[in-house]
């Protein structure tokens, strides 16, 4: 099969198929929303899956000029979340129509909706003339839920953001966070979501008229970049990496330390996951980061570099494995459609053209090889033989392979705030 036949199956597959991840409302969930596809996802509206899935879907209609309607399905996504909000601004991660996720009596000791939400509704702002009328009257639970995060998910110290335990983080089994002990991963993927998130909530400021906020936002922003640069970056090794901040706190009085104790805030976690990435995309890398990464991570096939994209998890890991497994999903190594996506599109940041062609020719043989052979997709791959592994109808973030068409071929290209 070659590029343009598997273009096409490409193509042909998600623009029938993609209004099937469409939803009216159903029980406690009021608006229209999006779900992630296949039969494992029917009914949930997902964090990251429904803002994700909404960046993929909006390249289809500016490829095909249909799907206008869309418009209450993307917002519907933001209003429900918002609808489950708490009193303090704690924000499920998953609402089905009989339940959500967690619970909000447990929301502030397990996770709660990842940093995503507010690049969600930036994202529909933009592609929708900057209109705030339709969620201005909740504002303040925006403000909220970020300050949830700042109060409860902030290590002081080091100016990084951490998890609070290793509930639905999305990349469910990365080693920097996968039974880790609770507010010790300071994980580069949290981190560069919660830059953009701060980024999100400064635009949304600024166009609803308040600049007092939209600063603040800012400037915590900033502080969040220059945390990640001093202490996720490895000049060793050329990296971005998580970090441990599990350290015993200093006692002064300590006649044992207290003539050297120690004067580093966390720990660099030197594993190669997916997510190292990710400071490309979140524009945080400077050039010269950027070059030692792709030189020395990216294009290395004994770590990364897969025939089919880019491992999730380094292949000289001892815990590299290729499994089916759900809950946790495997991201121990099998190529995954979004972690392909968000690293071609920090490439495409940087100005990394031809990597970035290969990263999208990869996604797009992949997939089309898939929907050749099965005549579906799958949640992830094998990386060596690109046999789907697990979840077989899954759509989701699979249909941002357009977006990398549309790149590929000097056409607009859709991307995320």
């Amino acid at each position: 099969m070659n590029l343009e036949t598997a273009k096409k199956l490409i193509r042909d597959y998600c623009y029938k198929n993609y209004k099937d991840m469409t939803r009216r409302p159903s029980g406690i969930i009021k608006y229209p929303f999006i779900v992630p596809g296949s039969q494992s996802y029917q009914s949930c509206l997902w964090d990251w899956d429904s803002w994700l899935t909404d960046i993929a879907i909006r390249q289809i209609i500016e490829d095909t000029g249909e799907g206008e309607e869309f418009f209450e399905y993307e917002k519907g996504c933001i209003l429900n979340f918002l609808d489950h909000a708490d009193k303090d601004g704690g924000i499920p991660i998953v609402v089905l129509p009989t339940n959500i996720v967690p619970a909000h009596h447990a929301i502030y000791k397990t996770n709660m909706h990842k940093p995503c939400l507010l690049q969600h509704l930036a994202f529909v702002m933009k592609c929708n003339n900057d209109d705030t009328s339709w969620f201005a009257d909740k504002y303040e639970k925006l403000e909220k839920f970020i300050g949830v995060f700042l109060k409860n998910y902030y290590h002081a110290d080091s100016g990084l953001f951490f998890w609070l335990d290793d509930l639905a983080i999305g990349v469910d089994n990365d080693p920097a966070t996968f039974y880790r002990p609770e507010k010790s991963s300071g994980s580069i993927y949290f981190n560069c979501l919660m830059y953009k998130e701060l980024l999100a909530m400064c635009y949304v400021a600024e166009k609803m008229a308040r600049m007092d906020r939209a600063e603040f936002y800012k400037a915590e922003a900033d502080k969040l970049a220059a945390a990640i640069r001093e202490h996720c970056w490895d000049e060793r090794d050329g990296s971005f990496y998580s970090v441990d901040l599990n350290l015993l706190p200093v006692n002064p009085e300590s006649n044992l330390h207290k003539g050297a104790p120690r004067n580093w805030p966390c720990l660099i976690q030197r594993i190669d996951v997916w997510s190292n990435f990710l400071p490309l995309w979140a524009g945080l890398a400077t050039k010269e980061q950027a070059e030692e990464m792709v030189k020395n991570h990216f294009a290395n096939e004994k770590t990364f570099n897969a025939p089919y994209g880019v491992r999730t998890l380094g292949k000289q890991e001892k815990m590299y494995q290729i499994i089916k497994s759900g809950n946790p999903s495997c991201w121990l190594g099998p190529i995954w459609g979004i972690s392909n996506y968000l690293v071609f599109s920090g490439l495409v940041k940087y100005g990394f053209d031809k990597e970035a062609t290969l990263l999208a020719e990869k996604t797009i043989m992949l997939f089309g090889g898939d929907i050749e052979k099965c005549g579906e997709l799958h949640e992830y791959y094998h990386p060596e033989t690109g046999e789907g592994v697990n979840n077989p109808g899954f759509q989701n973030w699979n249909f941002l392979s357009l977006n990398m068409m549309a790149y590929l071929e000097d056409k607009k290209r859709i991307i995320e705030f």
